[in-house]
């Protein structure tokens, strides 16, 4: 009984975090999106089960035009075709944060959607993963296999564009707000959160 329970519960779990998957975002009709040609693809994932019901957000807000990515729910990765070259990304959900990045074409790129959770609320950071096995979070390590194998792609539906204009204003009041402390941190700090030409593959 003790062991049906069990299964039962994580089937309800299950179902729940289905449920706080984003309306405005349907499973990629691709299995495995590929970069287009001349453009590098990065790919935001959210592995993390942590602060489920908190949708978040990316952007790429390079020279403070802001580009719509997409919402990135528990358990979902999305994909994002740059331009090479500089680039800044932002997440938003109770807070805006952003990620520095340095993209070469032909290449593809990874960033963690990280929840922090604080007092009733969800932050989220972006986190660049690092063509490196000795960063912190980098493509060689068995908790990046994990991470691919946990999360599903998503694109936005035909509703993201409209969810995105209606949200627009208090993105806009988070971004200037949080972007004052990105423009006061250090560079050793910004350093940490950029994802440089050879972490893609």
């Amino acid at each position: 009984m003790k062991r049906v329970l069990v299964v039962l519960f994580a089937v309800i779990g299950m179902a729940l975090l289905d449920n706080c998957v984003s309306k405005d975002m349907v499973r990629s009709s691709a299995a495995a999106p590929q970069r287009v040609p001349g453009k590098a693809m990065v790919v935001f994932m959210r592995p993390f089960r942590m602060g489920g019901a908190i949708q978040s957000s990316v952007y790429d807000t390079t020279n403070g035009n802001n580009v719509f990515i997409g919402i990135v729910s528990s358990g979902t990765k999305v994909t994002y075709q740059a331009d090479p070259g500089t680039h800044l990304f932002m997440v938003v959900g109770k807070n805006a944060d952003f990620m520095n990045a340095s993209l070469d074409a032909g290449k593809t790129y990874y960033v963690l959607v990280s929840p922090r959770m604080g007092m009733w609320k969800a932050r989220f950071s972006l986190l660049p993963i690092h063509n490196d096995a000795s960063a912190k979070y980098n493509l060689k390590s068995p908790e990046f296999s994990q991470w691919q194998r946990d999360t599903n792609f998503v694109e936005k539906s035909g509703s993201a564009n409209a969810w995105y204009s209606a949200h627009a204003a208090d993105i806009a009041t988070k971004q200037a707000d949080y972007m004052q402390r990105w423009n006061t941190a250090s560079a050793e700090q910004k350093a940490e959160l950029t994802l440089r030409p050879e972490d893609g593959i």
